[in-house]
Formats: structure tokens, C-alpha cells, sequence
């Protein structure tokens, strides 16, 4: 299976080189016989070693694009045979001062690249090995002067283990700038993708605008409110021709305030706000779209907020009076001098107290958020008992209040002290806004996994020209 390795990639390049350098050598040596350019041995192997030299190059360049053997067996063996064949040539051509002996510092010089520490070592020891046996071999047969061989191939060997050594650092610092440089790519695209994701998921709109008027990003929002066709790469005008025109006004004076857009929604328009960004070709203008319904929803969620802090606070300063008048109706109620009629009174006065008692906690309750107690509740008992409370509390009919609960062992896990809440706050409303005679039905049902509960009154129900306004 083909990659995109890089070691890979740096092994073709190799192949690459040889065959470029083998098909040179044999053109100059076949097509300059007379000239001999490389002083070959007349009836010598090298004519034969050249042409293996090349097969071996085009067949090198097979085994790298199909990544097989493995890649260190593979370089390994390749630069092996480049010192065989070399050696060959080397000798064929006058020995060690032949000047093809500089392609074994090549091969020493790939090996340090392209192989680890110590098998780059280990290939500079077996081509200086390779490159003493030879001189031997010249010194033993040709009878040639020994010390001159010997002394250029220990400074061979000399410059072949300092190359190595030199590459092998060089090709140390490379790889680690090389892995540092990626690992800089790759968290400013993972950043880029954050700023991306974030930008495009804010509630309000962004767009931003290079020094020519071309918007460069957009997120969703800004799309949506502006109903724009085009993402990127048009010009403002398109997106907005009003928006456009702000734009250029705030570039020429910063102290010229926007104005409101309008858009279709006669009640619904847009509040620009602009800032200066610094690109490579000038200074383009970040463009920030408020939303005026958002706007507005937050205010009054500040609002809806702050009058909860105050009910909070003004339930608190009623409980203190409240107190002293339960104490008071107690002490009314333990006296022996009060008549029946007054008892009744007396009565009549705690009741009203501990509902307003109740209806301050219930506030109360609302600023604190106590956490969720969950139970396991099964609905046609829990809301018998609901029913029951209610009618007791506000004195109703039995009659007013039904239920059904589809299946009768549907069962709901709540925290019940919440539920009761709510629940008892839409029957409130209910029976407050129903027919005369008023009816209410709680329905309980299950949807999927999901328990419904439908509180229904037969009042006349809420017109259509209300229904969007009511939250």
C-alpha cells in the first residue's frame, strides 16, 4: 500500500538520483569509447558493472514506489550493493585514485541521511572496509607503492566516517525542526478549527471584511440575518448594500456611530457595531450583527431576573408580620374567655395564614433551586392524591377535577416536590379560566420513553392573535 511517509518520499528521491547518475555515466562511457572518460581497464568488468549498475537503479526505483521489503531493509540493501557495484567501478577505473571514488562518500552521505545512528556507522565501516580490501588487492597483485595507497585510503575511510557523522547530525536537527514544524501545523489547524466552530455557533452575527470589501467569513448567523445567499467571497454590497454603506462611513470616521438596519420584520431590525483587523494586505473590518429580538429577550430575562430578587426579598419582609399574627391567632385561639363565634374567627384567620404562608414559600423556593430529589412515582395513585390535596385546599367540587392516566401502571422518576408545583400551578390556572360549570382533565400518557402530562379546561382558551405573545 502506497503512503505518504516521508522517509519514503526521501528513499525515491535516492532511486532517483541513481538512475539520473548511472544513465550519465553509461552515456558518457558508451558514447565517448574512443575519449575512455573514466580510464576503464581495457577487456575489465566495467562496462558489465556499469549496465548492472543501472538495471539495479530501475529495478531500486520499483521497490520504493511499491514499498516493499520494508523501508530500513530495503535502504539498507541498496546502499550495499551502491558500495559493491562502486568498489567495482573504483577498480576497474585505477583504483582508490580513481575519481569515481567520490561516490562512496555519496552512498555514506545517504546512508547517514536515510538509515539510524548506528547502522549509518556500520555502512561507513563496510565501505571503508571495502575501499581498504581494494587497495590491498591493488597493492598484492599490481605491485603498486603501498604507502601512497594505503595513506588515501585511511584519509577515504577518514572522510567517509566524518560525513557520516556530520550528515547523520545535520539530518538530527532537520528531522527534529521537521516533527516540531508539524506539530506547529497541526495545532494551529486544530486552533483554527476551535476559532472556526466557535465563531460560527455565537448568537450574534460576524463577518469579516478584507481591505477590498470581500467578506472573508461569515458564520450562520450573520447569514441568517442578513438572508444572504452567498458564505464567503462576495462583496458586502451583495450580502447588504445598507450594511455596506455603514461600513464605509465607520472607515472613514471611527467616531461615526452605526445605525439600526432594518429588515423585512418592521419590529425586527439590526444593530452593527464595527472593528479594525490588520492583514498582510492592509486593514480589513470585523462587522458584529446584534439581533434586536435577542437583545430583547436578554433584557427581559434581566428583568424577569431582578423582579424574581425582589419578590424573593419583599416575601421575606411579609413573613416577619406574618409571624406575629400566627402567634397572635394562636394565642387568641388558647384563651378560655373567647366565645364559639370568635373561635370560628380565630380559625378562620390561621387558615388564611399558613396560605400565605404557603404561597411565600413557594416564591421563596423559586430563588433557592433546591436540588432534585428523584423518586419513582406511579401517576394514576400520586395524582389521586394530587387531586384530592387540591380540592381540600381551594374547596372545589370533586366533580371539577378528573383524570386518566393511559396505561394505569405508567409511571414517571421526578423529583415530586417539583411536580407538584408545577402541576398545581396550570390546575390553578385551569380552574381560574374555565367554563361555568368549570371542568378540568389531567391527562397522563406515554410517548416512546417520554410520560405526557396535558392539563385541559373547557374555558374559551387563548385567540390566535395572542397565542405567539403569551411567553
Amino acid at each position: 500500500m502506497l503512503t505518504n511517509d516521508p522517509h519514503w518520499k526521501s528513499l525515491r528521491l535516492l532511486t532517483f538520483y541513481r538512475l539520473i547518475l548511472t544513465g550519465f555515466l553509461a552515456v558518457l562511457h558508451f558514447s565517448l569509447p574512443d575519449i575512455n572518460p573514466f580510464d576503464a581497464q581495457p577487456g575489465g568488468v566495467f562496462s558489465p558493472a556499469l549496465l548492472a549498475y543501472l538495471t539495479m537503479s530501475l529495478i531500486f526505483g520499483f521497490t520504493a514506489r511499491l514499498h516493499w521489503p520494508s523501508y530500513t531493509l530495503q535502504t539498507l540493501l541498496q546502499l550495499l550493493i551502491d558500495i559493491f557495484l562502486v568498489i567495482i567501478l573504483v577498480h576497474t577505473t585505477g583504483g582508490i585514485s580513481s575519481s569515481l571514488t567520490v561516490l562512496m562518500i555519496v552512498t555514506a552521505i545517504a546512508g547517514a541521511l536515510l538509515l539510524p545512528g548506528r547502522i549509518a556507522f556500520l555502512l561507513s565501516a563496510i565501505a571503508t572496509l571495502a575501499v581498504l580490501g581494494e587497495s590491498g588487492y591493488n597493492i598484492l597483485t599490481l605491485e603498486q607503492p603501498a604507502t601512497g595507497i594505503i595513506t588515501q585510503a585511511g584519509f577515504l575511510g577518514m572522510v567517509l566516517f566524518t560525513a557520516t557523522g556530520l550528515a547523520y547530525f545535520l539530518a538530527a536537527r532537520a528531522r527534529e525542526s521537521e516533527a516540531l514544524a508539524e506539530q506547529r501545523g497541526i495545532d494551529l489547524e486544530n486552533l483554527e478549527q476551535i476559532n472556526r466552530h466557535i465563531i460560527q455557533h455565537l448568537q450574534f452575527g460576524v463577518l469579516v471584511v478584507d481591505p477590498g470589501n470581500i467578506v472573508r467569513m461569515s458564520n450562520a448567523t450573520a447569514n441568517t440575518l442578513l438572508n444572504a445567499k452567498k458564505t464567503t467571497g462576495g462583496n458586502l454590497k451583495d450580502f447588504s448594500p445598507d450594511l455596506e454603506k455603514q461600513q464605509q462611513h465607520w472607515t472613514a470616521d471611527h467616531s461615526w456611530q452605526p445605525e439600526n438596519l432594518q429588515t423585512a420584520d418592521p419590529n425586527h431590525y439590526l444593530i452593527p457595531r464595527f472593528s479594525e483587523i490588520a492583514t498582510s494586505h492592509g486593514t480589513g473590518t470585523i462587522i458584529f450583527l446584534d439581533d434586536s429580538t435577542t437583545l430583547a429577550q436578554q433584557a427581559q430575562q434581566i428583568k424577569l431576573a431582578s423582579l424574581g430578587r425582589l419578590s424573593a426579598s419583599i416575601a421575606h419582609e411579609i413573613r416577619n408580620p406574618l409571624g406575629a399574627i400566627s402567634h397572635a391567632a394562636q394565642l387568641l385561639d388558647e384563651s378560655e374567655n373567647i366565645e364559639k363565634s370568635d373561635r370560628r374567627l380565630v380559625e378562620i384567620i390561621g387558615d388564611h395564614v399558613q396560605r400565605v404562608d404557603s404561597t411565600i414559600e413557594s416564591v421563596l423556593q423559586l430563588s433557592r433551586r433546591n436540588p432534585v430529589q428523584r423518586q419513582t412515582l406511579t401517576m394514576s395513585h400520586w395524582l389521586d392524591n394530587f387531586i384530592h390535596d387540591f380540592n381540600y385546599a381551594s374547596q372545589l367540587d370533586s366533580a371539577v377535577i378528573q383524570s386518566t392516566v393511559n396505561p394505569e401502571t405508567l409511571s414517571l422518576e421526578t423529583d415530586p416536590g417539583h411536580l407538584h408545583q408545577i402541576l398545581w400551578n396550570l390546575v390553578k390556572n385551569a380552574v381560574r379560566h374555565a367554563a361555568d360549570p368549570a371542568l378540568v382533565t389531567i391527562k397522563a400518557y406515554q410517548i416512546g420513553n417520554n410520560c405526557v402530562i396535558d392539563v385541559i379546561d373547557n374555558g374559551p382558551g387563548i385567540s390566535a392573535e395572542s397565542a405567539d405573545k403569551i411567553f
